[in-house]
């Protein structure tokens, strides 16, 4: 079967998308109100693009009114936003953070999700969380109905049982995070395995990283 996604509607485009690009990372995205409240909100359409900045990206659509959601409102004013990962600790908080609730509702109280003070941004991460990262604002790209948001990570927090001993790696026993699959189907990475590069890898890619040794006469 053929899609033109030059003549699909956005529904269906959505549809296509995330029925096949998956499993999708959650981001639970607190922010600060003008009032002072936390705003916590799960999104699937973010990931992580790169190290050296350390840039993550969140993608926001508006309301169903066309008026911009809570977060993205808060972001915009404040240019800082806290990514919080989501294993199944807090799954069920985290759907209910997805309710369009007021903006005078602090989400993470609702849940029952207790929360601390940044380090170094003007928000709050959540404690039970495997990992928070507090990101600053590097741009914004605005399109008709959706923001992208690149952030860059400043700061990150990580609850101990979740690394190994050497605090390099995740204890794969511990941190397994869910992630979104399409409609309302979620995944759990309690089921993980090695894939390893073949043996003689490294002399392949040394071949192709190494210039040549020059001839001698």
């Amino acid at each position: 079967m053929d899609f033109d996604f030059t003549r699909l509607p956005p529904q269906d485009r959505y549809r296509l998308l995330t029925n096949f690009i998956g499993p999708r990372p959650i981001a639970l995205v607190t922010t600060r109100s003008q009032a002072g409240h936390t705003n916590a909100a799960p999104m699937s359409f973010f990931n992580v693009f790169s190290q050296d900045p350390p840039i993550v990206i969140l993608g926001i659509q508006t309301r169903g009114d066309g008026n911009e959601k809570d977060t993205l409102v808060n972001i915009r004013r404040t240019q800082e936003f806290c990514v919080n990962m989501v294993d199944m600790e807090i799954a069920e908080a985290m759907i209910l953070c997805g309710v369009n609730f007021s903006r005078d509702v602090d989400e993470p109280v609702f849940a029952g999700l207790k929360s601390e003070a940044c380090r170094k941004i003007d928000a709050r991460y959540l404690v039970s969380t495997p990992c928070a990262m507090e990101c600053k604002v590097e741009r914004i790209i605005d399109f008709p109905r959706r923001a992208i948001i690149l952030g860059e990570v400043v700061e990150m927090t990580v609850r101990d049982n979740c690394l190994d001993a050497d605090g390099r790696y995740v204890n794969p026993e511990v941190y397994q995070p869910i992630a979104r699959l399409h409609a309302d189907n979620y995944i759990v990475a309690d089921r993980q395995f090695e894939l390893k590069k073949p043996e003689g890898a490294e002399a392949w890619e040394a071949a192709q990283l190494t210039p040549p040794a020059e001839k001698t006469i």
